[in-house]
């Protein structure tokens, strides 16, 4: 019978949450969580499950790689599988980072699971075929079931078809094939054209993927007469948290007054995002949103002014719809008080 492995983080490897993120690998023999699922829907026997801290892959990525590599050096497997990882940006990250580096080592098919969101797909998605799956671990069955029959097929040799009925995420890659319905170039694209004028649905057949660009926004001339503003990320808030912003996959953002405040104490503001061990940012949240630093600038005369207010939502799983959407309800509040320049922080 055919083998797979399968690779999950410390979360879905029941080590731990946020608090084991640095957790080193680890194989274990059997199945663990996902690993269950999988195996019931793979044509192949799950034999191990490499669980890795999603932090300790993402700051220690070549050592990670190297034990992982170490661990497999031994094991028999034909197919290599990680995640899903729905939404969660750095366990995606994780996944591909994992996945690559298998297929090149071992030539052994490789798949993984993500949704749109997460930025593992424009990272990864031309090096292997990574499904679209759901926001949520909500989805995990049917994340499972999706990446397993895709393995049945490339386990099976059998011909896997384009990414639109497959379901993954298209690498770039183009092949002749012979339509089924053998209709000329020349009518499929009359028929488009007589849809278009007459404002009807159609789908092209050459997607041409529409960048978001912004324009770089022209340098401040005289910083000593700027007036600056701070926008973080990082979940910097009152310490009763008025607005409710989420602690991931936000969708509110807060305005919090700081005129007179010439730092942010600790018990007078804190942190809610759940992407980072809180206690530094808890005890001092000007590591996050440098009111201090910037105070110190301000007295200086190396700006001209800071901004009355600074703005608060979390990174960790918010979509980048929603990112744009909280954005475009801040910038009235910045133009009322002639802001000349963000400075926006993270984690």
């Amino acid at each position: 019978m055919k083998k797979a492995i399968l690779y999950i983080n410390q979360f879905f490897g029941q080590i731990g949450g946020e608090d084991k993120a640095d957790f080193s690998p680890v194989i274990k023999e059997g199945l663990v969580g996902p690993a269950i699922e999988l195996n019931k829907n793979l044509n192949a026997q799950v034999t191990h499950t490499i669980i890795c801290g999603d932090n300790f892959m993402g700051s220690n990525t070549e050592e990670a790689v190297n034990i992982i590599l170490d661990f497999l050096k031994d094991k028999e497997f034909d197919i290599f599988i990680a995640g899903p990882a729905f939404q969660a940006g750095r366990y995606g990250a994780a996944c591909g980072t994992i996945c690559k580096v298998i297929k090149e080592k071992f030539n052994v098919p490789v798949i993984s699971s993500m949704h749109e969101e997460n930025p593992g797909v424009e990272m990864f998605k031309k090096d292997m075929y990574i499904l679209k799956g759901g926001k949520s671990a909500a989805k995990m069955r049917n994340d499972i079931k999706a990446m397993a029959s895709l393995g049945n097929k490339l386990l099976n040799s059998e011909e896997v078809l384009g990414a639109d009925k497959e379901g993954y995420y298209e690498r770039g890659i183009r092949h002749q094939v012979f339509r089924e319905d053998q209709k000329p170039a020349s009518d499929r694209v009359v028929e488009m054209l007589v849809k278009k004028l007459n404002n009807e649905p159609f789908e092209t057949e050459l997607k041409i993927p529409v960048m978001d660009r912004v324009a770089i926004a022209p340098a401040i001339k005289d910083l000593s007469k700027s007036n600056i503003a701070v926008v973080n990320t990082g979940g910097i808030v009152p310490i009763d948290n008025p607005d409710r912003i989420q602690s991931a996959s936000a969708t509110r953002w807060g305005r919090y007054d700081i005129k007179g405040i010439d730092d942010l104490k600790g018990g007078v503001y804190k942190t809610i995002h759940a992407g980072f061990d809180p206690a530094a940012a808890d005890a001092d949240p000007d590591v996050i949103v440098p009111i201090d630093a910037l105070r110190a600038y301000e007295k200086e005369n190396k700006i001209g002014k800071l901004h009355d207010y600074f703005y608060s939502t979390v990174g960790t799983g918010t979509t980048q719809a929603e990112a744009a959407r909280m954005a475009k309800e801040m910038i009235p509040y910045l133009r009322e008080d002639n802001v000349d320049g963000i400075i926006l922080v993270s984690t």
